[in-house]
């Protein structure tokens, strides 16, 4: 019998011994915060369903990123909420677009921050879809061609990286043709491979107005009961030039995390979404759970699962404890 000769407590008996064989390591530097940019000058309008966050105009989004890079957070990803909308999602690839303008006032101030932004069309469409919408189907191959336009508008505004998350097939491909012949080859992409068809999401299309008027996305993103099918969507995205792949949501799919980090040797990355978010606040505010404790052992969760980065609305609350 191995017992008494094998205490596994004997590693856990003080702070300093659990540090040491720790086999997880969260750090700030995994931190990708993600914001919201919308019209105007010195706003910040907080989110209902998000407390703590907040629609930003562009000038206040350069304070906030300061804020969360000086609290160790190297990186977010934007959103943008534009002034008015249309069937094609025309603001999403306007080279004026309200990202754009963001993206370029952030690399001035902030040029040592990863400026990531996402490439859809459904915060910009009057529809809600992520791409183009004929006779209530959203037209994989049509859509292709925006979300490319969209991808590059982007980059040559000075981001870092480029996210689409749209979920059309052969999506990762022409964006990669478009930044080459753009000669912005040195762009990575990071793609929503495995993005799930989620209830999680629900405070977050509060947030940017972009939840689809009709229908819903059931026919472009993930089924959540496939987890195979995940696997595919990955394979296919690295094949057609994606740099980072991102599960999504985190939290729900840790078995597709652990999966995706056990078959793929490229950096990956999980979205700790909005529902996520809004429940641990909601309950901690109800007294239920302690809300530091929660945040820090949930992003622990998905790290453990193999997340090099992690896109957490929590992110400057949990930088400073990270250090």
């Amino acid at each position: 019998m191995p017992f008494p000769i094998h205490r596994l407590r004997r590693l856990r008996r003080t702070p300093a011994l659990r540090e040491f064989v720790r086999e997880t390591r969260l750090t700030a530097k995994s931190l990708v915060a993600p914001l919201f940019v919308c019209p105007g000058s010195r706003v910040k309008q907080e989110i209902p369903a998000m407390p703590g966050n907040f629609r930003w105009s562009a000038d206040l989004l350069v304070e906030e990123c300061q804020a969360a890079y000086d609290l160790g957070v190297p990186g977010v990803i934007l959103f943008g909420i534009p002034e008015s909308k249309d069937h094609v999602g025309s603001g999403a690839y306007d080279n004026d677009g309200i990202v754009q303008r963001a993206v370029r006032a952030l690399k001035k101030a902030l040029p040592e921050l990863v400026v990531i932004c996402d490439v859809c069309l459904c915060e910009y469409t009057d529809h809600g879809h992520c791409g183009v919408l004929k006779n209530g189907e959203v037209i994989n191959d049509e859509s292709l061609e925006l979300i490319a336009k969209t991808a590059l508008s982007l980059a040559e505004a000075g981001a870092d990286v480029v996210a689409p998350s749209d979920m059309m097939d052969g999506r990762v491909g022409r964006i990669r043709a478009a930044l080459d012949d753009g000669g912005l080859t040195h762009v990575p992409i990071l793609a929503y491979s495995a993005k799930y068809a989620s209830a999680f999401y629900g405070p977050f299309r509060e947030a940017a107005g972009s939840a689809p008027r009709s229908g819903d996305r059931k026919s472009y993103q993930m089924d959540p009961a496939n987890q195979r099918e995940a696997m595919r969507e990955i394979v296919l995205d690295i094949d057609e030039g994606a740099d980072i792949i991102m599960v999504k949501p985190a939290l729900p799919c840790l078995d597709v995390l652990a999966l995706a980090r056990n078959k793929f040797d490229v950096p990956l990355a999980a979205y700790q979404v909005s529902g996520e978010f809004s429940m641990i606040v909601s309950a901690a505010r109800m007294g239920w759970i302690d809300r530091e404790l929660i945040m820090m052992e949930s992003l622990l969760a998905i790290k453990r699962a193999g997340a090099d980065l992690i896109l957490t609305y929590f992110a400057k609350e949990a930088a400073p404890l990270l250090r």
